[in-house]
């Protein structure tokens, strides 16, 4: 081999070597940093890239996908000196390669410290009952706080999320006692209510019934009234229509209404629910004798007038009379 074709050779390897040190493939998701004799000059994008050999090269390859980190765990004092146990996690994504390359150093290290500080600034402020029950109050205060500390890193943190907050085991203790003591005071409270409810329901009813049976005997004693009322009436008018045959001389109309009255008090008496035996010394021509002393009466208090209308009564009557038949009297003109 001649020194020509040595020669040859080596300026063949030289270009290739150059082509492989000039070009450069990125692939998606990632960006890549150019340094010149060690300075920070560009960066290259995802694809084909061509930079000068020997003189520029690739400084660092900064994934540009969003990336999780974990947050390991960490005890918290909260602000009622209650100690907890917290771990989370963070959700970043670099915008910016040059800055996250060149601005931190072990820029994931500096995001998991960054955010375990936090989380102490932010619970240790609260107490420990809102710390359990204010988890995405904290996670916000925490993206908020440490999305501006980063800032400056060419990062945006997307998330931060608390996984597991687990208090001390006399402290979960307590709570179980306490969550217990709270469900027992809010079943005996319900319990109150629902007897109150019970009776005042109860009280509502009688009181309806109170009334509704009041109303009732309103309503019966009223009605009981106008019955007597009824009832007067109508004995007024038979008194008054009784009044008025007399005047005219009809003296039987009297002793009807008498005899009515009569029975219906015999009546009563044999009706009456302590009367178990009735003796009534009586006759059936008792009841005409006595019409007859009654028309008499009739006659002494109406004059002559009414004694003949009674005995025109009594001969037009069907019950015979028991007695001797009276002389006929001779009507007045």
């Amino acid at each position: 081999m001649t020194g020509f074709d040595i020669f040859a050779i080596a300026f063949v390897l030289l270009v290739i070597v150059t082509l492989f040190a000039g070009v450069k493939t990125v692939p998606q998701g990632y960006d890549w940093t150019i340094e010149r004799f060690g300075k920070y000059t560009r960066t290259l994008s995802p694809g084909l890239n061509l930079i000068v050999p020997y003189f520029d090269r690739v400084g660092r390859k900064m994934n540009m996908m969003e990336q999780v980190i974990n947050i390991p765990e960490q005890e918290v004092i909260t602000k009622d000196n209650a100690t907890v146990t917290v771990d989370g996690v963070a959700f970043f994504q670099v915008f910016d390669a040059a800055k996250a390359s060149y601005e931190v150093a072990n820029l994931e290290q500096a995001i998991i410290v960054l955010t375990m500080t936090n989380i102490r600034s932010v619970m240790g402020s609260m107490d420990l009952d809102q710390v359990l029950s204010h988890r995405d109050e904290i996670n916000e205060r925490l993206l908020r706080v440490v999305d501006a500390a980063v800032s400056p890193w060419g990062l945006k943190v997307n998330r931060i999320e608390i996984k597991d907050i687990v208090p001390p085991a006399d402290l979960v203790e307590a709570m179980g006692r306490q969550m217990k003591a709270e469900r027992v005071k809010r079943a005996d409270i319900l319990q109150a209510e629902g007897q109150r409810q019970s009776e005042i329901l109860r009280a509502e009813g009688a009181k309806q019934g109170q009334i509704l049976q009041a109303e009732g005997r309103r309503e019966a004693a009223f009605r009981d009234a106008e019955a007597r009322e009824r009832l007067a009436e109508a004995e007024a008018k038979a008194t008054q229509m009784v009044s008025e045959s007399i005047a005219k001389g009809d003296i039987a109309a009297l002793n009807y209404f008498i005899a009515d009255k009569y029975i219906k008090a015999f009546g009563q008496f044999a009706e009456s629910p302590n009367q178990k035996i009735l003796m009534i010394p009586v006759e059936a021509t008792s009841v005409l004798s006595s019409l007859a002393g009654i028309g008499e009466i009739a006659k002494a208090a109406f004059g002559e007038s009414a004694a003949s209308a009674t005995s025109a009564a009594r001969r037009t009557s069907s019950v015979p009379s028991s007695g001797p038949t009276p002389p006929p009297i001779t009507p007045q003109q």
